[in-house]
């Protein structure tokens, strides 16, 4: 840069002495481009200037961050800069003073002043001239007015004669010609010159003007360029006095145009000219001083530079292998250990650049494998995390001082809390675990003291967590725990609740085994005991005796014929038979169990909506039609007492992507048949709905339970999925605005076949209905 810098200053330095050289024996050239070389000169001086300044500013820059080196550099810069710039100042402070004093010798007062006072005098004899001619263009006119509209060419005839005008001529109020006389026109034109506006404002408003032309700079300069000038002449207009009295007469001017003596003419335009000429070459002194001045003070700004350029390089020269090493060693310091430049030399300062490049090398090697180390411990990290992220079970891990120090989403999706708001505090702080974190407390803290048989580092523990929100049940926890590095602990839960409300359907149907077979057997005996008796006594007593008898036996019957029901609801709950798959008909069979709901049909609060062209499924009729028949029965139970109260049943099919491209009806068009009952009854409590496949829960008045129960276990035999929640809200029955409540049941049956009977394949994924 600095190279670039100097060659383009000596060839402007070049460039502009050239120009000098020329403008000093070449007056017109002077004139011409002066102001070029002018500002030519500024221009090189300025960037001059802010070159030595950004030099300078850039030197100041580093000793003030005290970049090693900078210091000396600044000392070189400003010896050779004083070296430079003392006999330079001498030099430019003589040579100033001899340009000034000889170009002022060049030029003499009393020349200067003859021109102005010939100047003068020429411009009073024209003044007298033209001041003549105005008034006598002035009578004239007042005479032409007395003169009628008839004799006026012979009177304008008449008044150029008089006044020995070249011209003479009647102008209407806009300028236009109305009569002329004269010659065939000045400079060869036929009609007369028509005056400016200008001209004709101040006529009418001072009665007379007059106008000098011939005379300005133009016309001289023209002269010269473009052949022959107009011949300098004198051009009075005045108005003309009106003799009507109407108000709309237009004002009417004489114009009387009058060549000047050619010699006066002459004279004028001679001394007009030198006065010119001197007053150019007055501006040119000025400027050719200036221009000196402007050359000498460039070359002082040059010898500056120079010096000041020289410096820098040299300093540079010496100091960059230490500043170069210096720049190392502050990279090093920030922590960039990339490959170093290394100064090619064969001296001790390149040998300790080359030094340092390898030092820095091996530290960057050993810096690698601390990164790659980290970043693998990083992945294991996240690989950790990405698996306590998707896994079921709850995770916990607390800090010594018992807080929480990290969990994961199954944590906060098991206890339904925000747990991630409690980091960092305790977990007795959560509103609901209070207890829960007293029995993790005892439990690690038997683990220290005495531990049980089979613990030596971990403990497991079952543990029920009651809700604090109403209507919803309890949550049953498997809890395991575990002693950590550094005091910590881990804490790993599941939520086995659905295990326990397996393990506890699974006990109600040992029990309604056991119910069915020691309940059923006297119950035939005691009905057949009470019947018998009525029939032995009934004859023998009298009214009131014979009533009693009666209503006690039927009251007998009834409760057996109750008790007879109830058994055999437990015995088929707990030996359903194995499901007998076949080819089955959805929409047949659910048109064959509504046969029995013709009356709720009609009276319009069951509603029933089949699929067209739905696929065969495997299924055992007997059971999917108990199946169709509680589902039916328990939607119209639950709108039994409710005013507008619909049940509304439909099947549907979902279709694979395969069958939507084109393959419906074929097995592979198909992923599921959807068999769905839906209500607009109050629906079911969060408490029920999360044990509503339970045996004997139910939220009848009468009723066992077990209707959802049996309903659940055909649906496993069938490998069907069975999905129960409730419905924010539901159109009224009669068109009307949406009522909240409604509970829907979905059975999916996956075991599709085709309209031949082929066994389909089952869905990868189990379909919830929407």
């Amino acid at each position: 840069m600095w190279i670039v810098s100097l060659a383009a200053t000596i060839a402007a330095a070049l460039v502009l002495t050239f120009l000098l050289a020329i403008a000093t024996n070449n007056r017109e050239f002077y004139e011409r481009y002066y102001n070029w070389l002018l500002w030519v000169n500024v221009v090189i001086a300025g960037l001059l200037v802010l070159v030595i300044a950004g030099a300078g500013l850039r030197l100041l820059v580093r000793v003030a961050r005290g970049q090693f080196g900078s210091r000396l550099l600044l000392r070189l810069a400003g010896i050779f800069a004083l070296v430079g710039l003392l006999p330079g100042v001498l030099v430019y402070t003589v040579s100033y003073q001899f340009v000034s004093r000889s170009i002022e010798s060049w030029f003499d007062v009393r020349v200067e002043g003859a021109l102005d006072a010939g100047l003068n005098l020429g411009r009073g004899t024209l003044d007298a001239l033209v001041n003549d001619l105005a008034g006598k263009t002035r009578l004239a006119a007042e005479r032409l007015a007395e003169s009628g509209e008839r004799a006026r060419p012979l009177a304008l005839e008449r008044v150029r004669e008089q006044l020995s005008a070249q011209e003479a001529a009647v102008l209407g109020s806009a300028g236009q010609v109305l009569a002329s006389a004269g010659t065939a026109g000045i400079g060869g034109v036929l009609a007369p010159e028509r005056p400016s506006a200008t001209l004709l404002r101040a006529a009418r408003t001072s009665r007379v003007t007059t106008q000098l032309e011939g005379l300005d700079d133009d016309a001289i300069g023209q002269g010269a360029d473009a052949g022959p000038a107009p011949q300098p002449r004198m051009r009075a207009v005045a108005l003309i006095p009106s003799t009507s009295f109407s108000l709309g007469a237009e004002d009417n001017y004489l114009m009387i145009t009058q060549l000047l003596p050619a010699q006066l003419a002459a004279n004028a335009l001679a001394v007009q000219s030198a006065y010119r000429e001197y007053q150019q070459r007055s501006l040119a002194r000025e400027g050719l001083r200036k221009m000196y001045i402007g050359t000498l003070t460039l070359t002082l700004i040059l010898a500056v530079f120079g010096a000041v350029l020289l410096a820098v390089t040299f300093g540079n020269r010496l100091a960059r292998p230490l500043l170069l090493l210096a720049g190392g060693v502050r990279e090093v310091a920030r922590g960039d250990l990339s490959p170093k430049a290394v100064f090619a030399s064969r001296d001790e300062l390149g040998g300790l650049t080359r030094s340092f490049a390898q030092m820095t090398q091996q530290l960057a090697d050993a810096r690698a494998l601390v990164e790659r180390t980290v970043s693998e411990l990083e992945a294991a990290r996240t690989k950790l995390q990405t698996i306590l992220d998707n896994m079921s079970a709850g995770v916990i891990v607390f800090d010594p001082a018992g807080r929480i120090d990290s969990i994961n989403p199954g944590a906060t999706r098991i206890l339904r809390l925000p747990l991630s708001a409690y980091v960092g505090r305790g977990l007795a702080e959560v509103p609901g675990l209070e207890g829960f974190d007293a029995m993790l407390a005892q439990r690690f803290e038997q683990l220290e003291v005495g531990p049980e048989v089979g613990e030596r580092d971990q403990w497991q523990d079952s543990f029920e967590l009651k809700s604090t929100v109403p209507d919803r049940d309890a949550v049953t926890l498997l809890v395991r725990g575990a002693q950590l590095p550094g005091a910590a602990r881990l804490t790993v839960f599941d939520d086995i609740t659905e295990l326990v409300s397996a393990q506890r359907a699974e006990a109600w149907g040992e029990v309604a085994r056991r119910l069915a077979h020691e309940i059923k057997n006297p119950l035939t005996p005691i009905q057949l005991s009470a019947e018998r008796l009525q029939h032995k006594l009934a004859a023998k007593l009298d009214g009131p005796d014979e009533a009693v008898l009666v209503k006690s036996v039927a009251t007998i019957v009834t409760q057996v014929q109750a008790m007879k029901q109830l058994v055999n609801e437990f015995r088929d709950y707990a030996r359903l038979p194995a499901a007998q798959l076949a080819p089955l008909d959805l929409n047949a069979l659910v048109g064959e169990v509504l046969g029995l709901y013709a009356q709720a049909q009609e009276a319009g609060r069951l509603h029933v909506e089949l699929a067209e062209a739905l696929p065969l499924i495997e299924g055992d009729a007997t059971q999917l039609r108990q199946v169709v028949h509680n589902l039916t029965q328990n939607a119209l139970d639950a709108v039994a007492e409710q005013p507008g109260g619909r049940v509304h049943l439909r099947t549907e099919g979902v279709h694979s992507v395969a069958g939507v491209q084109g393959l419906q009806g074929e097995k592979e068009g198909w992923r599921a048949v959807r068999l769905i009952v839906t209500d607009n009854g109050p629906g079911f409590s969060e408490r029920v709905l999360k044990r509503a496949f339970e045996p004997y829960v139910t939220t009848k008045t009468k009723g066992t339970g077990l209707g959802l129960a049996v309903v659940k276990k055909i649906a496993d035999e069938h490998a069907a999925r069975v999905r129960l929640f409730n419905l924010p809200g539901l159109p009224a029955a009669d068109g009307g605005a949406a009522t909240a409540g409604g509970a829907q049941v979905s059975l999916s049956f996956s075991k599709i076949l085709s309209r031949q009977g082929e066994a389909g394949r089952p869905a990868e994924t189990a379909v919830a209905s929407h």
